[in-house]
């Protein structure tokens, strides 16, 4: 190849570089009397719609993680949305008032279910979204949460849990889940026991729901979040971050809305 070639090449590259670019917006949204924040992510370059992902925080609130796997969305193809599950976008900066905030939300499935639903129908709105091609992934008590709405019955094509809760007090009927389920686990996370695992398979068995358990040998919990390890030993709890669990669970979270979003 000549340099007159080899330079045409990569004007057109970086000029085509040049115009990909992954936007990211501010939304607020009602739930009732409570305004909600959350953070919608695209890449501009796609034209058309797509289908829409939401994304539920951890305990921690609306923070860097959630909107960063927004972002990985919009780099995927999907419209990312990392909603706001606590209300006007409120942060814990501490285990206390995480818990505080999650247990408020955990302990009242209607209102954790009305919130999430009016998620739902603000990135339906997106003009750039396919309405019908919906689904929620979660990490720790967002986990827990696409877990739960599942179980209730919200009608979007898939829920991905990543190192969530996955106890319930109702668990769900055969013919109640009509989204396929897929959890990712770390094997050594103190925070889901041997027994838990066993009633979530059957408990997914006895519902006919289309569901995958994904267990990471000698992974902790949060492994899916770089900042776990500082978090971890500055409170003193068993977090730890795992690259290869979070690549692994990432791909598989991509292969498997490929699957649920075939025509």
């Amino acid at each position: 190849m000549n340099l007159k070639v080899t330079f045409v090449l990569l004007i057109l590259l970086s000029t085509s570089n040049s115009h990909a670019e992954i936007i990211t917006k501010e939304i607020n949204y009602q739930q009732g009397d409570t305004t909600m924040k959350g953070m919608l992510a695209y890449d501009d370059t796609i034209k058309g719609k797509r289908p829409g992902v939401l994304i539920v925080h951890e305990w921690w609130g609306h923070n860097k993680h959630a909107r960063d796997k927004a972002r990985k969305l919009a780099e995927a193809g999907y419209v990312g949305f990392a909603i706001d599950m606590y209300g006007d976008g409120k942060t814990a900066d501490h285990p206390d008032d995480a818990g505080k905030f999650s247990s408020a939300v955990a302990s009242n499935m209607p209102l954790a279910k009305a919130r999430f639903e009016a998620a739902i129908d603000t990135l339906k709105a997106e003009e750039n979204v396919e309405a019908d091609k919906l689904a929620a992934m979660g990490y720790c008590f967002g986990g827990g949460v696409v877990l739960n709405m599942a179980r209730m019955g919200v009608d979007i094509k898939g829920v991905s849990s990543f190192h969530g809760s996955i106890t319930t007090k109702n668990p769900a009927r055969k013919g109640d889940i009509k989204a396929s389920v897929r959890v990712f686990n770390g094997a050594a996370d103190p925070f889901v026991k041997a027994e838990h695992i066993e009633a979530l398979k059957a408990e997914m068995k006895n519902a006919g729901a289309d569901f995958e358990f994904v267990n990471y040998p000698g992974v902790k919990h949060s492994f899916t979040n770089p900042a776990a390890d500082e978090t971890g030993k500055k409170f003193g709890l068993p977090l730890e971050y795992n690259a290869e669990a979070d690549r692994d669970s990432w791909q598989r979270n991509l292969d498997f809305f490929r699957e649920i979003f075939v025509e």
